[in-house]
C-alpha cells in the first residue's frame, strides 16, 4: 500500500464532500479576503472608480445572491470562495457561475446597492424612466420577450434575459449593470431601442452623484454566513448519510469520539497535541500497523487538518489521556487502512 495511495483515499472528493456536507456553514471559516471571489470584487470596485464614482458597494458572505431591502450591501454566495464549494454546489444544483456570470451578477447588484446608497428612486426622472420603486415585488412576472423597452443582461434560467421587467429596481440595476460593463457598447448597440433612454439616464445621473456623499452606506445584512448554524446537507436538502460509503478518508466521527466538544478556560488545539507527538506517534504507528512511515504520515497529517478544520480542543489536564486515545485512535485506523485500503472511522 503506497503513500500516493493513502493520499488519494484522504483528499478523495468522495471523503471532501462527506465532510463539508457535515460542516455547518458558519463553521467553515469563509471570508471573502484572500478566496476565489476576491479578484472579482476588486474588478468590481475598478470598474465603478473608473466610472468616478466616490461610493464603493460593501460585500458580504451569505446563502445567495442579492442586497438586503434599501441597505447597500451586497450579498455573495458563500460556495463562491471555495473550489472545493463550488463543486459542491454544482453537484447539487446542477449550476455554477462561470467568470462572466458572476461579473454581470456583480454588476447588477451594484446596481441595487448605489440605487440605495443614494435613493436614486427619489430623484427626477427616476420613476419618469423605471416606475413606481415601491410597486408591489412578485418573484413571478409575465415578460414580453420582444420588448425593446428594456435591456437585455442577466440570463434567467426561467425568464431569460428579460430580467429588467420583473420590477422598476430591477429595470434599474439592469440598465446600470449594462452601463458599467466596460466595452458594452450600449450606445450602439442600443441606439434603435427605447431602452436607450433608460441608459442615457442613467449616464447622466452618475454624473449627478460623483461629488455627492451617499446617504447610506451600510445597514443589517440579511442570512450572514456567522448565522447561518444549518449543515451544508441541510442548505441543499440532503442525507448526508447518503454519502457516507463512498467517504473512505473519513474520520471526523472517531475524532470526535475521542475529543468531544468541551468547556473549560485552560484549553490546548488538538492540532497542537498531533504536531508536538508526531515523532512518537510515527513510531507507535509503524510499529503496530506494518505501514511505512510515509504513508502513516499521511494519516496523521489529515487527523491534523480535521482537527484544525473542526476546532478540536482538549483540557491541559487530560494531556496524557488524550494522546493515549489519539495513539489508540490513529493505529486503530492505520491497521484498517493496512488490511482493507481505507479508513473506516
Amino acid at each position: 500500500m503506497s503513500a500516493a495511495r493513502a493520499i488519494s483515499l484522504v483528499n478523495s472528493w468522495e471523503t471532501i464532500r462527506y465532510e463539508l456536507l457535515n460542516t455547518r456553514i458558519c463553521d467553515l471559516g469563509l471570508q471573502i479576503e484572500s478566496s476565489l471571489v476576491e479578484p472579482y470584487v476588486a474588478r468590481l470596485h475598478r470598474e465603478v472608480e473608473s466610472k468616478k464614482l466616490d461610493f464603493l458597494p460593501k460585500l458580504y458572505l451569505t446563502d445567495g445572491w442579492g442586497c438586503p431591502d434599501q441597505v447597500p450591501v451586497i450579498g455573495i454566495p458563500f460556495y463562491l470562495t471555495d473550489k472545493h464549494l463550488m463543486r459542491l454546489e454544482e453537484e447539487q444544483t446542477g449550476e455554477i457561475e462561470d467568470e462572466q456570470m458572476l461579473m454581470m451578477l456583480l454588476r447588477h447588484e451594484a446596481g441595487h446597492a448605489i440605487n440605495y446608497a443614494f435613493r436614486l428612486w427619489e430623484y427626477d426622472g427616476w420613476a419618469e424612466h423605471f416606475g413606481n420603486f415601491d410597486k408591489p415585488y412578485r418573484d413571478t412576472f409575465r415578460p414580453d420577450k420582444l420588448s425593446k423597452e428594456f435591456v437585455r443582461h442577466i440570463s434567467h434560467h426561467r425568464y431569460g434575459r428579460t430580467y429588467a421587467q420583473k420590477h422598476p429596481d430591477e429595470d434599474f440595476a439592469e440598465t446600470f449593470a449594462v452601463w458599467l460593463t466596460p466595452r458594452s457598447g450600449w450606445k450602439h448597440k442600443y441606439r434603435y431601442w427605447p431602452a436607450l433612454k433608460k441608459l442615457k439616464f442613467v449616464d447622466e445621473l452618475m454624473k449627478q452623484i460623483r461629488e455627492v456623499e451617499p446617504l447610506r452606506t451600510d445597514g443589517g445584512l440579511l442570512q450572514p454566513i456567522e448565522e447561518l448554524t444549518i449543515t451544508l446537507a441541510q442548505h441543499y436538502g440532503q442525507r448526508a448519510e447518503r454519502y457516507r460509503a463512498a467517504a473512505q478518508g473519513y474520520v471526523d466521527d472517531k475524532l470526535h469520539e475521542v475529543f468531544p466538544e468541551i468547556k473549560s478556560r485552560n484549553l490546548r488545539p488538538v492540532s497542537e497535541l498531533l504536531k508536538i507527538y508526531q515523532r512518537d506517534l510515527l513510531e507507535r504507528i509503524t510499529r503496530w500497523s506494518g505501514l511505512d512511515e510515509e504513508e502513516a504520515s499521511v494519516i496523521l497529517s489529515k487527523l491534523q487538518d480535521r482537527a484544525v478544520a473542526l476546532g478540536m480542543m482538549y483540557r491541559r489536564k487530560d494531556l496524557q489521556q488524550k494522546l493515549l486515545d489519539l495513539t489508540a485512535l490513529a493505529t486503530s485506523l492505520a491497521i484498517d487502512f493496512a488490511y482493507t485500503g481505507r479508513l473506516t472511522g
